[in-house]
């Protein structure tokens, strides 16, 4: 049975769907069969696979809501062993939508259901929120990866994220664990970024991957040629820690 990680984080501009894409890239260059699964309405994830989220005839939101078969949905990329399942706008009104529902928290987890032995790893990249469509995703979900920027506001809502996790772990999924902290927009250099990164590091142990992704115009090029950064410079440093990212998820999941 494959894995469900999805990475979250209520903040945005935090580099969640750029960690969504690429670790779920890399996985599938390390020889994993992967599907990531664009469940934030911006379809960010969807475009940054070179998916036309406008031509898509079946998204996430179908799924979701529409109980249409996952399967239906999945298209193929351009990059070795990896799989999207889109999303586009509709989904913004998706959570008004499942208010309306019995067993609201469950959908996504039913909808998992006919691929959970096709795919490796299911990478799931959530909407900047703590609402119904993240808490979906979670009840569902074997663990969470979790980008922290390494900037004082990060700090913040990290209470808040953490006490979102706990009511899930107490009311639908027990197993949920966390997968990793990836620390993102990471310059070395700066006192702020050395003092928040420890922080991080004190608050969570070794559950912080090694490997910081740091500040780089070439990975916020690459969404806008719809190439994972592994695909769009293999020489870049954002290459490797994301690389060193997806190599620890498989050693821890061996």
């Amino acid at each position: 049975m494959g894995k469900i990680i999805a990475v979250a984080n209520q903040k945005g501009g935090v580099g969640k769907t750029t960690s969504a894409i690429n670790i779920a890239a890399c996985l599938g260059h390390l020889g994993k069969k992967v599907l990531l699964i664009d469940a934030d309405p911006q379809g960010n994830a969807t475009s940054g696979v070179g998916v036309d989220k406008e031509s898509v005839e079946v998204s996430f939101y179908d799924v979701l809501i529409g109980n249409e078969p996952i399967e239906n949905s999945v298209i193929a990329t351009n990059f070795k062993n990896l799989w999207v399942c889109p999303c586009n706008i509709e989904l913004a009104g998706a959570e008004v939508e499942l208010v309306g529902f019995s067993d609201r928290e469950f959908q996504f987890s039913k909808s998992l259901e006919s691929i959970r032995d096709v795919y490796d790893y299911v990478i799931v990249d959530c909407p900047p929120s703590l609402g119904l469509i993240t808490i979906n995703i979670l009840s569902a979900c074997n663990s969470i990866v979790i980008p922290l920027q390494c900037e004082y506001f990060a700090l913040e809502g990290l209470s808040q994220l953490m006490n979102t996790l706990r009511k899930i772990k107490s009311r639908y999924n027990e197993n949920l664990e966390i997968e990793g902290v990836v620390l993102t927009m990471y310059d070395g250099r700066t006192n702020l970024t050395l003092q928040v990164a420890s922080e991080i590091k004190k608050y969570f142990g070794d559950k912080v991957f090694k490997s910081p992704v740091p500040r780089s115009v070439r990975l916020g090029e690459a969404p806008s040629y719809g190439e994972p950064i592994l695909y769009y410079d293999k020489r870049s440093r954002c290459t490797e820690a994301y690389l060193q990212i997806s190599e620890d998820i498989l050693k821890h999941n061996q």
